[in-house]
């Protein structure tokens, strides 16, 4: 071993240590990590040194070529999440990779607190590792799988289309999804425990049934000067915001569920359990906590002082996002250069602009 490579391990060794420190083996969700870590470090410390549980290390050593696929599944899942709730009172805040207070999990409290949020969250990532492992198959980057082959064929002579082209093969990434993520039910004593497992393994389905929803068919068309004679169709998936919009959708119009379970879940409203619970519906147990105000115990830091729109009716705006309490205005200077032009020859010529901005945040 070199004197660089030698050099290095101590930095390795302390950077894994801080790693057990903040993600005890086998706590819930800590393969979420995976979203907000630095490009590359789960690629060096491998797959037996990540935060994952036993049953998905053994999963990643068998499969590490799956890793990047993983991670970006991670990345696409926390960033959605976060882009749906940019402007509500919850904004899926995200604890840093270092941040003692991620010692839980990313999302903190909310991953395990059985809420609306709870629901979205395993939705919303477990689509995201469905969408990635899909487009790495599509791009070619494994070997085990490639393009939907079941599409390859037929189609209809008579419409003038056949299948061709590179359908993405969804149902290997809901595989994958549910072997990565879906741990048994195990017996248990605590009741409200088992709801909480049954409830997050419905809303990892959920969030994968979004993403097989969503498939959209492609088409190319084929023709002597560029006449549409005959089209070749392939399907392919939707953006991922496209998904987490439906989500988000899902997430307004969730189901809350008993937490008493006995052979499958029930609505709480005994006067609403005859109603059928879709797989693509998102249940909770439990209702969601004031995040208006601020909870150190919950690690809701509240929405005091947040930014919002004093002209907007929605959720960004003042009156919602500040919960009644009013708001404070102060005037944002902007700098910045304007009137560019070239100048022959050979630099650019700006003046120098100021504007005077109104910013409203949350008393």
């Amino acid at each position: 071993m070199d004197r660089a490579a030698l050099l290095g391990l101590p930095r390795l060794c302390a950077l894994w240590a801080a790693l057990l420190a903040l993600f005890p083996c086998g706590a819930q969700g800590n393969w979420m990590w995976l979203g907000i870590a630095s490009f590359g470090v789960p690629e060096k410390l491998g797959c037996a040194n990540l935060p994952l549980s036993s049953r998905q290390k053994e999963l990643c050593k068998r499969k590490p070529y799956l890793l990047p696929s993983i991670r970006e599944g991670a990345r696409l899942g926390v960033q959605e999440c976060r882009n749906q709730f940019t402007h509500e009172r919850w904004n899926c805040m995200v604890a840093a990779a270092s941040a003692p207070s991620a010692a839980s999990s990313v999302f903190g409290y909310e991953l395990s607190s059985g809420t609306k949020e709870t629901a979205f969250i395993h939705a919303v990532m477990a689509a995201g590792l469905v969408h990635s492992v899909t487009r790495s198959c599509s791009a070619g980057n494994m070997t085990e799988c490639s393009c939907d082959t079941t599409l390859q064929n037929g189609g209809s002579a008579s419409e003038g289309w056949h299948w061709g082209g590179c359908s993405d093969d969804v149902q290997y990434g809901m595989w994958f999804s549910r072997r990565f993520l879906d741990s048994p039910i195990r017996n248990t004593t605590e009741k409200e425990s088992q709801a909480l497992l049954a409830m997050n393994l419905h809303n990892n389905e959920a969030g994968r049934q979004a993403v097989a929803k969503l498939m959209s068919v492609d088409c190319r068309c084929h023709g002597v000067s560029g006449s549409c004679a005959v089209r070749t169709c392939w399907k392919t998936m939707s953006s991922f915001e496209k998904i987490g919009h439906l989500l988000k959708d899902k997430y307004e119009n969730s189901i809350q569920i008993s937490d008493k379970i006995k052979k499958k879940m029930r609505r709480r409203d005994k006067d609403q359990r005859k109603i059928p619970i879709r797989k693509d519906d998102l249940v909770y147990v439990n209702k969601s906590p004031n995040y208006c105000v601020e909870n150190k115990k919950l690690g809701i830091p509240g929405t005091q002082g947040r930014e919002c729109n004093r002209t907007s009716e929605g959720a960004d705006g003042c009156n919602l996002l500040c919960c009644g309490r009013g708001y404070n205005t102060h005037v944002v200077r902007h700098v910045e250069r304007c009137e560019c032009k070239f100048i022959w020859c050979c630099y650019v010529r700006c003046r120098r602009c100021e504007s005077m901005t109104d910013v409203h945040t949350c008393k």
